[in-house]
């Protein structure tokens, strides 16, 4: 039996796409983040989010990026078939890297709020206008 190029490749994605329930469900006593200090940089620690990817990554990196007293965020994808984000934290020391996460999480559920708020504003002024 032989297949087109095309045919075997659409085979070989096929073979390596994890199922769904591999990307929705954390298997049980895993925990959706982890958290080790990086022993070589001082003030500086390693998340690793489960089951995330650049969307969370990116956006918590722009959000400690605007803090003064972040001095390096980054994060990074091992491979597009895992689904992990390690994100990597450095501050000057006046705060812990897991202080500054917690206020980017903080400061980003105030930002979706106000952006929800807005929006339902906006709707309610177009559905008022029809």
């Amino acid at each position: 039996m032989y297949f087109t190029c095309f045919e075997f490749y659409a085979k070989l994605v096929v073979m390596n796409v994890p199922g769904p329930e591999e990307l929705l469900y954390l298997p049980e006593g895993m925990d959706k983040v982890t958290c080790e200090e990086d022993k070589r940089v001082p003030h500086c620690s390693i998340f690793t989010f489960h089951l995330e990817d650049h969307t969370l990554g990116n956006l918590l990196r722009m959000q400690l990026l605007r803090y003064p007293k972040v001095k390096f965020a980054a994060y990074q994808i091992p491979h597009p078939l895992v689904n992990d984000c390690i994100l990597r934290i450095q501050t000057d020391g006046t705060v812990t890297p897991k202080v500054a996460l917690l206020q980017a999480f903080d400061d980003l559920r105030s930002i979706t709020e106000n952006l929800e708020k807005a929006f339902d504003e906006g709707h309610e002024i177009f559905l008022k206008r029809k």
